[in-house]
């Protein structure tokens, strides 16, 4: 489910269908780097759907999910991260600790090395949204539209705030020796 965090657009929503409010506010998501031409260069994406297709600077974010019940953290990222970018993650990956976002949802981070050609594109399952919240008229949308690699300067004036410190915490892991990262 798309993050409904903040303003009017959250507030339907909840008014509309307030079960949907209470399932886990813990999400995990995995934020892949690469090295390009000795400059980093980090994963970021676009969420789809009716809420932001114009909006391009502040929303972005790494691809991520909830925790299903009994689901271990790690696993739930690469779930997600597959599922919404249709990439297989693979570590070693680096324990990027959590973060609380605006409208209270805790989310678990880690960082990993990877690849992704731009040619071949992104493919992100599809969520089914009520559009207008209310309308009745419902509609498939992915739930990721776009993603791309960004210099760190770069994703942060896209990402979402409460999430640059998963950036900076990726960098300090990548300049310490070894790198702490957790097997698989």
């Amino acid at each position: 489910m798309p993050n409904l965090s903040g303003g009017i657009v959250a507030q339907l929503f909840r008014n509309r269908f307030p079960h949907a409010m209470r399932r886990s506010r813990i999400s995990a998501g995995l934020l892949m780097y690469r090295h390009r031409d000795g400059v980093l260069e980090v994963f970021v994406a676009h969420p789809g759907g009716p809420w932001f297709p114009h909006r391009d600077l502040g929303i972005w974010t790494i691809p991520k999910g909830e925790i299903e019940p009994g689901e271990e953290p790690l696993d739930a990222a690469t779930r997600e991260f597959m599922e919404e970018v249709g990439i297989a993650p693979s570590g070693p990956y680096i324990e990027l600790g959590s973060i609380r976002q605006k409208g209270g949802k805790t989310v678990h981070a880690w960082g990993f090395h990877g690849e992704w050609d731009e040619h071949e594109g992104i493919r992100s399952n599809r969520v089914n949204i009520e559009w207008p919240p209310g309308s009745g008229v419902w509609a498939l949308w992915p739930e990721i539209d776009r993603a791309g690699f960004f210099t760190p300067e770069a994703a942060k004036e896209r990402m979402k705030p409460a999430q640059h410190p998963f950036i900076d915490r990726l960098i300090v892991a990548l300049e310490a020796s070894p790198i702490r990262a957790v097997g698989r």
